[in-house]
């Protein structure tokens, strides 16, 4: 189970870290619409790997045992949580419109490992 999780977690990192890395590099990207949040790339890389990092063994460990019953149910109440979850984190760095960010993010990373299970690469 730990070697399905460490590629879905790379998957993930692989697509929401750029998305956040955007979002926290973004001129006007702070809630005041003043400059970025970070002027300087490694703050915003620790910043966005940590996002995925906080809420993926979360939503891959906790949640299939929370509603083990539907799993269309349990991954949208997991991927609500992580959405939930990574803006209340990026808000706390000053992101504007971070729930939207959060939201882009997680829906790219969905639709990405839906398409990898798609073409016979998922974890499914």
């Amino acid at each position: 189970m730990l070697v399905p999780w460490l590629i879905a977690f790379a998957t993930t990192q692989v697509v929401e870290v750029p998305i956040y890395m955007r979002a926290l590099l973004e001129r006007g990207g702070q809630v005041n619409g003043e400059g970025p949040v970070f002027a300087r790339w490694p703050a915003a890389l620790a910043v966005a790997f940590a996002a995925s990092a906080i809420t993926h063994p979360i939503v891959w460990f906790v949640w299939p045992r929370v509603i083990s019953g539907d799993y269309v149910l349990m991954v949208a109440v997991a991927e609500a949580f992580a959405i939930l979850a990574e803006a209340a984190w990026l808000r706390a760095f000053g992101l504007r419109r971070a729930l939207l960010w959060a939201g882009f993010a997680n829906a790219a990373s969905v639709v990405f490992g839906m398409i990898l299970d798609r073409v016979g690469c998922g974890l499914g």
